[in-house]
């Protein structure tokens, strides 16, 4: 074989080899899963490596560091293979830069925070998310929230929480106030005082069933084999609520809640009250973008959300979700396919999508 056909034979297998593919796009997810390293220069890189990717007829594929040192190449000193992955490496910056968000009293710029831990704004940036989950600004807004709910839950008036809390006006709050708070911010400063709460219990294929509704959608559908629990539940999750047990013109709501678990694939065609952090907000919104009679892995929903190692905090996100089935987070396994908890028992979970499985 001459030197060209070679060549073109080992461009080839790399090219068609799926790792490349990460190379290419300096996939940061790949680390640690594989290594890569430049004939014409003897180093070994990480997937990330920032440096412009060498021919592919020169690049060679390793599972391990050890195996590509063991061939002979030297870790790359600008990816720095042989250290821990940056994310852990840059986990104290960003708890530290986390610290400093939560502590300020008015929001701190990204170039301001970058500064303070000491990273450039690039990577800082990049960082914090793959490590927290959300952006510097999506966390400072979700810090902001909590110190509001906090302020208003310990009896400060609605103004001065709003301040305490690091907004500059209260009409800035009061733009998406609803969706912070599930109701308006005086009603929450009392508890949920005077907010009403619709519900009614029906029978289905899984047991007892609860249906509630805010006025601004259904804000809880829980399963279980004791009404009672069902009722108790709900006024646990909204302590100071007017609950009504309904008419049955609710019930005709209840009945439509009850089509929906036995025929999913029929669609539930209702507005729905889900309140939760900016984080849950968006795992909650990619369980039901997973097709009936799917399934994806809690690892698959944390990179969907941009979040690839918050796996833990999404599965804790599917374990508070009150609205069974509208938000559908049964259709999230394990990585190996088995079952994991379900807030309302792995049998349900498992009859619920043995229901989704028969659906053409």
């Amino acid at each position: 074989m001459n030197a060209l056909a070679k060549k073109t034979q080992l461009a080839a297998k790399t090219v068609n080899d799926p790792r490349w593919v990460a190379v290419v796009a300096g996939d940061i997810n790949a680390d640690g899963k594989f290594y890569y390293a430049v004939t014409t220069t003897g180093v070994y890189c990480r997937p990330s490596c920032a440096a412009r990717p060498a021919k592919p007829e020169n690049i060679r594929f390793y599972t391990t560091r050890e195996e590509a040192e063991g061939a002979g190449f030297m870790a790359c000193k600008r990816c720095q293979p042989d250290k821990p992955p940056r994310v852990e490496q840059y986990a104290a910056k960003i708890t530290q830069a986390c610290r400093i968000i939560e502590s300020s009293e008015a929001a701190s710029g990204l170039q301001n925070l970058a500064m303070q831990v000491g990273m450039s704004i690039y990577h800082f940036h990049r960082m914090f998310k793959q490590v927290v989950g959300l952006t510097p600004r999506q966390y400072a807004a979700a810090q902001r929230e909590k110190k509001v709910r906090d302020e208003l839950a310990h009896g400060s008036a609605v103004t001065d929480a709003f301040f305490i809390a690091g907004y500059s006006s209260n009409s800035r709050f009061y733009e998406k106030s609803n969706q912070i708070l599930g109701m308006t911010p005086s009603s929450y400063s009392t508890g949920g005082t005077d907010t009403e709460i619709r519900f009614a219990v029906g029978e289905c294929s899984l047991g007892s069933i609860l249906v509630a509704q805010s006025s601004r959608g259904i804000c809880a559908i829980f399963l279980g084999g004791d009404p009672d629990k069902l009722v108790q539940d709900l006024q646990d999750s909204f302590s100071r609520a007017n609950l009504i047990g309904c008419d049955a013109g609710f019930e005709e709501l209840v009945a439509k809640v009850i089509g929906f678990v036995e025929a999913p694939g029929i669609g539930l065609d209702l507005p729905l009250d889900v309140r939760g952090t900016a984080f849950q907000q968006r795992v909650w919104q990619a369980l039901r973008e997973i097709p009936v009679g799917k399934t994806a892995s809690y690892t698959d929903i944390a990179k969907c959300i941009g979040a690839p190692r918050a796996v833990r905090a999404v599965a804790q996100a599917c374990a508070i979700n009150k609205l069974a089935v509208a938000i559908p987070c049964h259709r999230v396994v394990r990585s190996d396919g088995a079952l994991a908890g379900y807030r309302w028992g792995v049998e349900r979970k498992r009859s619920l999508l043995e229901i989704e499985a028969h659906i053409k």
